[in-house]
């Protein structure tokens, strides 16, 4: 790790490739420690990303709450600014209010660093969201980048200019990037006066200076840029104002690599421009494949962008991406092809069929790579989304619908929420597609506590999944009893009796349909999700043996089945079996297991409700020290839900009665040291703690 990696927080990796800017550094260094807001502005493709990059690293150890980075770029709209920027910090706000209260509230008592990249598209917004941060949380620093001041008062602004086009700077960044060591005399020096020193001319030079040496290079960009503006195919002048001349030689660099491709490579960088997140060759393929650019053509036109650097390499899982202003670039050369609409209707199309084929893995080995590929894919699914919403509100119910419990999984519960109430709206859908739908939002409601909205939302997917499973059963004549969708819909009411201290409730109604219905919990995700509801009905009613001889039950056949949702939430009811029967080191291993799966899940409510458990079995057996320290890190994760802690009741009582023990056990000092150095301390260290089991030499903890 560098020694000026974050100690909390999340920054991508550093590009190797950094050159110079020492003295924009300082500056930025210094306007970082007297603002609160500090603007890196300058043209396209003049660095922005990769010096407030670094300037993040270096500035990270100076704010004990880290240093977090947000991309923008990957937003169409501000519709959805909010959410990802409470992603970009961990909060996966589960609160049912303005969006904005719960990153407020994140926030507010935290000092930290927040890079928000990528802002001149949504620029009044990002004002008016760092506006009402600032002034929510005191110790916030926010460092922006764009081609546009933000226009917020105390911002500081630092503008950023090429690299020194005869200086060292400008050549050492051409060197790397070719993989050369040209002499500063030559045409590779030329090649970087002719760009002006731009960082992603060099960078789309040198890719043509591998293919075809630095002195062809040369000659090329000096015929281009002497040419008029008119033959310089600069597709993203805009008529309505003059640009600055060094946005013009960009211009005229990326339309020169843009004319030396072949005819399948330019017209697939218009195609790709349809991507808003990173593409891998499959959903390239999908998307951007007709006419003369077929599957066998598209993997070499590929090839051809990312050797020309106008597509970034693809990265250990196998994910391209393309920078921002040569994105832009394409998207107007597909505007002129017409293409535009016929793209975006196969982009959207693509991704509606990935959603559907996620939903039908859930059950089975395959959940935790499709699970994973939802989320990867989580950018183009949401463009994807808002595309159908415009055009074919029915595909858009059935898309959301299919990925909407993943994502709440994921703790993306206001984009799913969003999502399924605005297609649930404009679409006229009914049937399967509705059911499914009004079952997804009656769980997002209940992981957010809105047990009013929810009851609506449990009544209605009840009748539509009557409604619908009868039409089906008339139709062809059948006698079967209850399908999926009355499975699923009494899941949903049975959690939501569980979560409002029902048990009775629960355990009847999903008792009731599953007497009804032929097959066991292997033969679908709804008869699984149905007998789980009944084995924490079984616990809360106190019938422990039972509920925990099912539970085991269920947890083989969810090993058989490869299954890790499901079988994660059974290690929650067994740990909870184990602290009410007397038995805390049984507790405590069920409980970490439960925390193995939340983690692979990525599921920070589980990981919260998980740290309780093992923090009462901890007390409960005695160990006071491990207790305070997992609590503490059971906190932090409670508040990156944006929630007060919760769980079942009979759990509720058993904290706060082991949490007395263990502070009478160590005394008040000791655990309020240890649980506030867990509290503020790097969330996921004290979860790798907490896993790593009881200490053998039960000295102080020290995260």
């Amino acid at each position: 790790m560098r020694e000026t990696a974050p100690v909390r927080g999340h920054l991508p990796d550093e590009n190797p490739g950094f050159v110079g800017r020492r003295t924009e550094l300082e500056r930025i260094s210094a306007a970082l420690a007297e603002h609160r807001l500090v603007t890196v502005t300058g043209v396209g493709g003049v660095g922005k990303t990769r010096l407030a990059l670094r300037a993040a690293h270096l500035a990270a150890d100076a704010h004990p709450d880290g240093a977090w980075w947000t991309d923008l770029g990957q937003l169409d709209g501000d519709r959805l600014l909010v959410a990802l920027v409470a992603d970009s910090v961990d909060l996966a706000d589960h609160t049912p209010g303005m969006a904005t209260t719960g990153l407020c509230h994140r926030l507010a008592d935290d000092r930290l660093l927040l890079v928000l990249d990528s802002c001149e598209h949504l620029a009044e917004s990002c004002a008016r969201l760092v506006t009402e941060l600032l002034a929510a949380a005191p110790g916030l620093t926010v460092l922006a980048t764009s081609r546009r001041p933000l226009g917020v008062p105390g911002e500081r602004v630092v503008a950023l200019d090429p690299l020194p086009p005869a200086g060292r700077d400008a050549l050492e960044l051409l060197r790397r990037a070719a993989g050369e060591d040209f002499p500063a005399a030559g045409p590779a020096g030329e090649i970087c006066v002719r760009l002006e020193g731009i960082p992603l001319a060099l960078e789309l030079a040198a890719a043509q200076i591998r293919l075809q040496g630095a002195e062809a290079v040369r000659d090329q960009l000096g015929t281009r840029l002497d040419s008029p503006p008119g033959a310089r195919f600069d597709l993203l002048a805009h008529t309505e104002r003059v640009w600055p001349r060094r946005h013009q030689t960009l211009r005229a660099a990326i339309g020169w690599s843009h004319e030396l491709g072949t005819p399948l490579e330019r017209l697939l960088w218009a195609r790709l421009s349809v991507f808003r997140g990173p593409f891998d060759l499959a959903s390239a393929t999908a998307v951007c494949a007709g006419g003369p650019l077929d599957r066998a053509t598209l993997p070499g036109a590929l090839d051809g962008l990312v050797r020309s650097s106008v597509v970034r390499p693809p990265d250990t899982a196998g994910r391209h991406r393309m920078l921002d202003t040569i994105r832009e670039y394409g998207a107007t050369w597909l505007e002129r092809t017409g293409e535009t609409a016929a793209v975006a209707d196969r982009h959207a199309a693509h991704f509606r069929g990935l959603a559907r084929r996620a939903e039908t893995e859930w059950h089975g080995a395959r959940q935790l790579r499709w699970y994973r590929t939802v989320d990867a894919h989580h950018t183009d699914l949401r463009t994807a989304l808002d595309r159908l919403l415009r055009t074919d509100p029915d595909a858009a119910l059935d898309l959301v619908g299919s990925v909407a419990f993943a994502w709440s999984c994921r703790g993306r519960l206001r984009e799913a929420r969003d999502g399924l109430e605005q297609a649930l709206l404009l679409s006229e859908a009914r049937g399967r597609t509705r059911a499914r739908a009004l079952w997804a939002l009656g769980v997002t409601l209940v992981l957010q506590g809105e047990s009013g909205p929810a009851q609506e939302i449990s009544e209605r997917c009840a009748r539509e999944a009557r409604h619908t499973e009868h039409a089906e059963h008339s139709s062809y004549e059948k006698t079967e009893g209850p399908g999926d969708l009355t499975l699923d819909a009494a899941a949903l009411a049975g959690l939501l009796a569980l979560t409002t201290g029902r048990p009775m409730a629960a355990y009847v109604v999903v008792g009731h349909v599953l007497d009804a219905a032929p097959g066991g919990p292997a033969d679908s995700a709804a008869r699984l999700r149905c007998h789980l509801v009944r084995v924490f009905a079984l616990t809360g009613l106190g019938r422990l043996a039972e509920a925990r001889e099912r539970a085991l039950r269920l947890r083989t056949l969810c090993e058989e089945l490869d299954e890790h949702w499901t079988r994660t939430a059974l290690e929650y009811q067994l740990a909870l079996t184990g602290l009410l029967e007397g038995d805390p080191a049984a507790a405590s291993g069920h409980a970490r297991a439960m925390l193995e799966g939340t983690r692979s899940l990525g599921a920070s409510l589980g990981v919260a409700l998980g740290l309780d458990v093992l923090a009462t079995a901890l007390a409960a057996a005695g160990d006071g020290e491990r207790a305070a320290d997992v609590s503490g890190t059971g906190e932090a994760y409670w508040r990156s839900t944006g929630q007060p802690r919760r769980g079942l009741i009979g759990l509720r009582a058993l904290r706060e009665k082991y949490a007395d023990t263990a502070r009478a056990t160590i005394g008040e000092p000791a655990y309020e040291e240890i649980f506030g150095r867990a509290l503020t301390g790097p969330p996921q260290d004290g979860l790798d703690r907490a896993l790593r089991g009881r200490r053998q030499d039960r000295g102080p903890v020290r995260p």
